[in-house]
């Protein structure tokens, strides 16, 4: 195995990102861009990076305009550090709050299932082959 580093990982991701791996969700309020390549990808984008990094699952409450929105998930390695790849997807001033670290659910979740499977292949595409899901 080639060793990777975290600009590895972020590049996958990145070129991984699109339409048919968007929460559909979001792809109902805003579509998907390749301007905003982040939209919608937060959770999953967290389960791989967990599958690989370990470390914890947060979510915190998505507002805009004084409502709640939705989630948005990341995660904090095992040294504290938060990691967030998709922060930036947040253009129209939404803000995160009531941040909790959350188990993470058993194997590919089961409503973004398609989607999580999707983005590991194009991942591991990049990469070679990923850790399985804890």
């Amino acid at each position: 195995m080639i060793p990777w580093n975290l600009l590895d990982l972020d590049r996958a991701l990145r070129s991984s990102w699109a339409a048919d791996t968007c929460s559909p969700d979001d792809l109902a309020e805003a579509g998907w861009q390749p301007d905003n390549p982040a939209w919608g990808h937060c959770d999953i984008t967290a389960l791989l990076l967990h599958d690989v990094l370990g470390g914890d699952l947060v979510v915190g409450e998505v507002y805009l305009d004084g409502a709640r929105r939705g989630f948005h998930w990341w995660n904090r390695l095992s040294s504290g550090v938060e990691l967030d790849l998709t922060r930036e997807q947040f253009q129209r001033g939404q803000t995160v709050v009531a941040a909790r670290v959350v188990e993470r659910p058993p194997g590919p979740p089961p409503r973004r299932r398609k989607e999580y499977l999707l983005l590991r292949e194009r991942v591991a595409e990049h990469l070679g082959r990923l850790p399985e899901p804890a």
